[in-house]
C-alpha cells in the first residue's frame, strides 16, 4: 500500500505545479458555464415545453459541471500511459515490484484530484455569489449533503475504472487514437456531460441510468440538486458501486490477458 501511496504523492504534487495552467481552465469554464446557463434559459423562456428539472437546479447542476470537470472529463488520458504501451517502455513498468493496473489507477486518481484542488474553489465560490438563478444553491438536506459526497467519490472510481479499460486496449492495438476518440465522443453524450441524463427521451432515460455512463458525474450531480430522492440516490449508489466493482474485475481480466501476451520489440 505504500508504493501505491508514494505513486499517489508524486503525481498528486506534479499536478500541483500547473498553477497558471489552472487560472487559464478557470476562467475557460466560467465563460463555458455561463454560456451553457444562458443557452437553457432560452428554452426555459420559451415556455413551450415541461423542463424536468427547474432552471435553478439546472444551473447548480451545470456549475459543479465546471467546478468538478477534472474529476469527470472524458477527454483527458495520460498520454505517458499511451507512450510506454507503443513504445515498448512499458518493459520498464513490468520491472517494478507492483500491479501494473494498481499503479495506473493512483496515478489517474492524483492527476484528476491535482486538477480539481485549483479550480473548484475559485469556481463554486464566485458561483454561491451569483444572483438567483444563476448561482449555485445549497443540498436541500444535510442527508442528501452526504450521499452527494459519497455519490462523488464512487462517480470519480467508476470513471477512472472506465478509463482503465481505455488504456488497457492499446495493447490490443497499433494505435490508441481510434478508440479515445470514439470513446470521448461516446462517453460525453451520455454521461450527461453536454445535456442532462432528465432532458433525454423518456424511454431512453432508464437505459442510460442503468449503464455505468450514468454512474459517474450524472448521479452524484442529480443528487445535489435534489432532482433524485433521498430513496433513489441510495438505489443509484448501489447502482455505482456494483459497476465499479464490474469494471474494476473487468479491467483487472483484461490486463491479466494483455500481459500474458504482451511482446516488447527492439533493442
Amino acid at each position: 500500500m505504500k508504493k501505491y501511496l508514494s505513486f499517489f504523492r508524486i503525481r498528486f504534487a506534479a499536478g500541483l505545479q500547473y498553477r497558471t495552467a489552472a487560472w487559464a481552465g478557470i476562467s475557460t469554464q466560467f465563460f463555458w458555464g455561463f454560456m451553457n446557463i444562458l443557452m437553457f434559459q432560452a428554452f426555459y423562456r420559451s415556455g413551450q415545453n415541461v423542463f424536468p428539472m427547474a432552471f435553478e437546479q439546472l444551473t447548480s447542476y451545470i456549475w459543479l459541471q465546471q467546478a468538478f470537470l477534472a474529476m469527470f472529463m472524458t477527454w483527458f488520458y495520460d498520454n505517458e500511459i499511451f507512450d510506454h504501451i507503443t513504445s515498448g517502455s512499458i518493459a520498464y513498468e513490468l520491472c517494478r515490484p507492483c500491479d501494473l493496473y494498481g499503479m495506473w489507477f493512483v496515478k489517474n486518481m492524483a492527476i484528476r484530484l491535482s486538477r480539481v484542488v485549483l479550480r473548484c474553489f475559485p469556481i463554486l465560490f464566485v458561483a454561491a455569489l451569483l444572483p438567483a438563478p444563476y448561482g449555485i444553491t445549497l443540498p436541500h438536506s444535510a442527508e442528501g449533503a452526504a450521499l452527494f459526497l459519497v455519490s462523488m467519490a464512487l462517480g470519480f472510481l467508476v470513471m477512472i475504472a472506465f478509463n482503465m479499460l481505455v488504456y488497457i486496449s492499446a495493447f490490443f492495438t497499433i494505435s490508441p487514437m481510434g478508440i479515445r476518440i470514439l470513446i470521448t465522443s461516446v462517453l460525453e453524450f451520455l454521461c450527461g456531460a453536454i445535456i442532462p441524463i432528465p432532458f433525454f427521451p423518456d424511454w431512453l432515460q432508464p437505459v442510460l441510468y442503468a449503464l455505468p455512463f450514468g454512474s459517474m458525474q450524472n448521479t452524484p450531480f442529480l443528487i445535489y440538486v435534489g432532482h433524485l430522492s433521498f430513496g433513489e440516490g441510495w438505489w443509484a449508489i448501489g447502482l455505482q458501486c456494483f459497476w465499479l466493482i464490474a469494471l474494476l474485475l473487468i479491467g483487472k481480466m483484461m490486463m491479466h490477458c494483455a500481459l500474458k501476451k504482451v511482446v516488447v520489440q527492439g533493442g
